[in-house]
């Protein structure tokens, strides 16, 4: 009998890919579950699964973790691709008894394909949701974005940031690079002065979400 998995813990690491923004898959509730089910892909339905969820909240990474850690295909940004290439992408799969993992919104609530075949294959998938992060995630978003630019945080900056931070991914990840570009222009270290500035700019310093996304 087959151990069971290991569960997850800290961050998953990827090459650096960009500038700026965290180049480690963060591990918290809002993705554990998404993880798990990843790791476990050969009892998906058809071998397919649809993973979303918000704004900049690890999709692209995760698919790039299942298809590098040889778990089976990813697609990236299926919406915007042709709907006959993504059909023949799943039929490909089938016929290698080979895992799809397609970022992309629900088929039909949320994305209306129009080839038939492709949406009916697409609405019988696995959904796999990425959830709002809480604060310990948050927490290990700050770090990582921080990390990722460079940008060394003065002590006592997470336990700062983290109940005035917005609740969402993008906001984290916009947060920590405003506070890396008024460290990087006035010249000066990224303590609590600068923290409150950068708090204020994207909508003010009291967990408020404000416009980011």
């Amino acid at each position: 009998m087959a151990a069971p998995p290991k569960p997850f813990a800290g961050q998953i690491p990827l090459p650096l890919m960009r500038q700026g923004g965290s180049t480690r898959i963060v591990i918290g509730p809002a993705n554990e579950g998404v993880l798990e089910a990843c790791r476990l892909a050969d009892s998906w339905p058809f071998r397919t699964a649809l993973l979303w969820g918000e704004q900049r909240s690890g999709k692209s990474l995760i698919a790039r973790w299942f298809a590098e850690s040889g778990l089976g295909d990813a697609i990236d940004d299926a919406q915007g691709l042709d709907e006959d290439a993504i059909f023949h992408r799943w039929n490909r799969a089938q016929e290698a008894r080979r895992p799809l993992l397609i970022v992309g919104p629900p088929v039909p609530d949320s994305w209306q394909v129009a080839l038939p075949d492709l949406g009916s294959r697409l609405g019988a998938a696995l959904n796999l949701r990425i959830e709002t992060p809480d604060d310990t995630m948050i927490e290990g978003l700050i770090e990582a974005h921080a990390e990722a630019r460079g940008l060394a945080l003065a002590d006592g900056a997470t336990t700062y940031l983290v109940p005035r931070a917005p609740r969402s991914f993008a906001g984290v990840e916009a947060l920590v690079a405003e506070i890396d570009r008024i460290s990087l222009e006035r010249k000066i270290p990224a303590t609590l002065a600068v923290w409150r500035e950068a708090l204020d700019i994207l909508g003010g310093g009291t967990g408020e979400q404000g416009d980011l996304l």
